[in-house]
């Protein structure tokens, strides 16, 4: 385990945060389209489809990445 425990801290994945800002803004853009479907019901299908699209493409990503 002290190997392990080493090449961790050799590596510095405890201190990589350069994904952290992409999960943030993500994370801003579906609050805002949570709230402007909540604000705008007319707007409301439209974010749904849209998060569909997103979905089916994560879905169809993920099936191709286990695939290989």
């Amino acid at each position: 385990m002290n190997k392990l425990t080493s090449l961790v801290w050799k590596l510095r994945i405890w201190k990589d945060t350069r994904g952290q800002d992409l999960i943030e803004y993500a994370l801003m853009a579906g609050f805002v389209a949570v709230a402007a479907g909540a604000i705008m019901p007319g707007v409301a299908g439209s974010i749904s489809t849209i998060f569909s699209k997103i979905s089916e493409a994560l879905s169809s990503a993920a099936a191709q990445g286990g695939a290989s």
